[in-house]
């Protein structure tokens, strides 16, 4: 497995090494050791899956501490664009998103930490996407900002007008106005 570091300080992008053969393929989706070797040791409790038509657009979320969450994205089936957003008020790249193409057949993953927002867009006609989380949901400390925020200035790469969103998502504020304690 091959990690990445991105323009962005702690968040990273995970490259499993990849056997393929007649049969099929073979790859480590994680490997605890692996990451505790770069200090990077998240004790993940719980995983997530779900399911989205092309056009849907989840986001942008974050839990505020002490329900914060560290994330740690792939792509079983089709293919989503990614975006992670530093909500950490003393960082040099606080509002600053990244992005990145994540699908079933490059099996790339984002290694999202706590303090920051998370979201993603649909690319493919339906994608199915798991993530690991270190801590467990909690509806009070859920926060988010919203997805067509100009200071943030994602390029989800869907047609927004067409965007399939959560009453939620569309409700939420602005990163200027967003709950956060990062």
């Amino acid at each position: 497995m091959k990690i990445e570091k991105t323009e962005i300080k702690d968040l990273f992008i995970l490259l499993p090494d990849v056997f393929t053969d007649e049969r099929g393929y073979f790859f480590e989706s994680y490997n605890k050791s692996k990451l505790s070797a770069l200090c990077l040791e998240h004790a993940f409790i719980q995983d997530n899956q779900s399911f989205s038509k092309k056009g849907t657009l989840r986001g942008l979320h974050y839990q505020n501490p002490p329900y914060a969450q560290t994330k740690l994205v792939r792509v079983l089936d089709g293919e989503i664009l990614d975006v992670a957003v530093d909500l950490r008020r003393n960082s040099p790249t606080y509002g600053q998103s990244f992005s990145i193409h994540l699908s079933a057949d490059n099996k790339k993953q984002m290694l999202i930490p706590k303090g920051f927002a998370h979201g993603f867009s649909v690319l493919s006609e339906t994608a199915i996407i798991m993530y690991k989380c270190d801590n467990y949901y909690n509806k009070e400390s859920e926060g988010g900002i919203r997805f067509d925020d100009q200071s943030v200035n994602i390029d989800w790469g869907i047609d927004l007008n067409d965007a399939i969103l959560s009453e939620k998502d569309l409700l939420l504020p602005s990163l200027e106005h967003c709950n956060s304690r990062f």
